[in-house]
């Protein structure tokens, strides 16, 4: 089993829980759509309103719960270290590492000895 970047093994997420899913929540909305469709008891069963619930409701189920599995993978921990463009806004001077911090005191920058004024 392959390790991740934590060092401990890897879940892997499977693909049969969210097909399953979407295929029970397909054959509902299918069943439900035939039976309501119809118009009452005489009339015959709506397949074709059927059918095309089940296959907008297994595909739109199967997006919504892949999309919140996706979401859900935490990212690894070395991408949020790294050097010049990727460098973490913790370690840069003045940056967001830095909020709440108490500034060092302004020093004078212009030490340099100043040239005698030619009126005096």
């Amino acid at each position: 089993m392959a390790n991740s970047s934590t060092g401990g093994p890897q879940r892997r997420n499977s693909v049969k829980a969210p097909l399953i899913f979407s295929a029970v929540l397909a054959l509902i909305a299918g069943i439900a759509t035939m039976i309501f469709a119809t118009g009452g008891a005489e009339q015959e069963l709506r397949f074709d309103l059927g059918l095309i619930a089940v296959g907008i409701a297994f595909i739109a189920s199967l997006l919504v719960s892949s999309l919140l599995l996706m979401t859900e993978k935490p990212n690894p921990e070395h991408l949020s270290q790294g050097s010049g463009v990727h460098r973490s806004s913790a370690k840069i001077p003045g940056g967001a590492g830095n909020v709440g911090k108490p500034t060092p005191p302004a020093t004078d920058q212009d030490d340099s000895p100043r040239p005698a004024d030619p009126t005096a």
